[in-house]
């Protein structure tokens, strides 16, 4: 997850340095100009404005600030909960880490816990089926890569739910990651069970369905389907397929996936021609994108991507695997930044 951390205080500084070291995904820290700063910080002379061009460009924003500041600064750019990154409020001296925006599908409430635990504060989370300990399938769809719909079946369900009626899980019995899906439920106590597309538009029940495919609204379900994973892939010249499919499937089992989950392989235009990325879309059936590299400077512009001095030495543009995932999307979370994996880079972004 790649964060945007705002300062305000000095003391706020240290607080964002110190919750980058722990680690939790990867933070850029903003600081005021004439402030002290670490050397990669980044500057700002009025907050409203990196705020705003940071709204979509990171996957979270943490806020050490007063709560006030933060919800006046994100107020004029929220559009859906389904497109909001998360946003998260820790206080100048870390007592508390509060969850604001995006609490289940921007992660926020996760998020919240993780910065929580890094800073010894005392998390914030005010969703209603977080505090009544109950999992929420949005928070399901989340961890699994999957999209809510429609959106307004959220509320419904989460409201049945608070109010300790049944919901029930149905997947498609035609998906082929049906079993996958079925065995993440179980790893959460929730059971489930395989149905053709007839059977769960019929139920009379309030239910949750798994499926790929595009249905009509139904006034009893809500659809979690699939979202559209993106591999960016950077490679030596040469490597061969097995090398590039064992690095993929690596990179996918550190997000919880299966390879079969990629919906995509993006690359440099440099790589067009190589055997390796090619062979394996084609054994995995799915198409791929190669960027040219302007194209791709437009994105690590974009995002303020880390560049790689060598990278750019051999290729002609600082960041391959992550500015090509991101390239594909009109908005996209990064699932996993750039990892080397010996003679290959891959980065996973989840398609919003």
């Amino acid at each position: 997850m790649r964060c945007a951390a705002f300062t305000v205080t000095t003391h706020g500084i240290e607080l964002a340095e110190k919750l980058r070291a722990a680690g939790i995904g990867s933070v850029d820290v903003f600081v005021k100009e004439g402030k002290p700063a670490p050397d990669d910080a980044k500057h700002y002379s009025r907050l409203d404005d990196v705020v705003g061009d940071a709204f979509f460009r990171y996957d979270a924003l943490i806020f050490f600030s007063a709560l006030g500041i933060s919800v006046r600064l994100i107020a004029p750019h929220l559009q859906s909960k389904l497109l909001d990154p998360a946003v998260v409020v820790v206080d100048d001296q870390a007592r508390y880490a509060i969850s604001l925006l995006s609490g289940h599908v921007g992660g926020a409430n996760a998020l919240t816990y993780q910065i929580a635990g890094a800073l010894k504060a005392r998390p914030i989370v005010t969703t209603a089926t977080d505090v009544n300990r109950l999992i929420a399938p949005d928070v399901i769809a989340t961890e699994l890569g999957l999209k809510p719909y429609p959106k307004s079946m959220i509320e419904r369900i989460n409201s049945s739910l608070l109010a300790h009626r049944p919901i029930y899980y149905y997947i498609d019995k035609s998906f082929t990651r049906a079993e996958f899906f079925r065995q993440k439920l179980g790893e959460r106590s929730i059971g489930s069970e395989l149905v053709t597309v007839e059977e769960a538009v019929s139920t009379k029940e309030l239910g949750v369905f798994i499926t790929p495919k595009a249905l009509p609204v139904c006034e009893n379900l809500m659809y979690l389907r699939p979202r559209r994973l993106i591999a960016g892939i950077g490679c030596r010249r040469g490597v061969p397929e097995e090398e590039i499919k064992s690095a993929l499937a690596a990179a996918c089992e550190l997000i919880g996936q299966e390879i079969s989950a990629v919906s995509l392989i993006a690359s440099t235009i440099v790589k067009a021609d190589e055997e390796g990325i090619i062979a394996l879309a084609d054994h995995l059936q799915i198409p791929t994108r190669f960027f040219k590299n302007e194209e791709l400077e437009k994105t690590i512009e974009e995002y303020d991507l880390d560049q790689s001095d060598f990278v750019r030495s051999k290729i002609g543009v600082g960041n391959v695997c992550g500015a090509a995932a991101i390239s594909c999307v009109e908005r996209g979370v990064f699932a996993l930044e750039k990892t080397k994996f010996k003679k290959v880079t891959v980065a996973l972004v989840w398609e919003k």
